[in-house]
């Protein structure tokens, strides 16, 4: 059981997904940290000075912040932080899109091969070998 195991994790589709993992975990983190550190504060100047990540509603009294609102163990619904949250995800979609157009333009479809041919009389689909149709009877001259 043990050397099944193995040869599963060894195989390439494994090992693949396994590098995916880690290089999209450390990409989310890197976008997190862009849109946390670098978007949003710009944004936030442009809207009149407001820090995203301290955007929230309080569910019961008035906090001047998430933390005290959090450390009185008040609910808080935090839409400032969904906000960054939703452009993260924007983000990487976004580079996902592109990786996989660039990827698909490496590798075009692979067309399958024509293995069936329109009947001349009743246009329904032959065999490429067929010598008579199978619809109408009819002979026809293999391809």
């Amino acid at each position: 059981m043990l050397k099944e195991f193995k040869e599963f994790v060894m195989r390439g589709n494994v090992m693949e997904l396994a590098v995916g993992v880690v290089i999209g975990a450390a990409f989310g983190r890197v976008v997190a940290s862009f849109v946390a550190d670098l978007l949003m504060p710009p944004i936030g100047l442009l809207l009149g000075k407001t820090d995203f990540s301290n955007l929230f509603i309080a569910l019961g009294g008035q906090f001047p912040t998430i933390a005290a609102a959090k450390a009185a163990g008040v609910p808080t619904i935090n839409y400032g932080i969904f906000i960054q949250t939703i452009i993260d995800f924007l983000i990487v979609a976004f580079a996902i899109f592109l990786v996989i157009k660039q990827v698909n333009r490496w590798f075009p479809p692979v067309t399958p091969p024509v293995t069936t041919r329109p009947c001349p009389l009743c246009l329904s689909a032959i065999p490429l070998g067929a010598t008579r149709c199978a619809h109408c009877t009819a002979e026809v001259r293999p391809a």
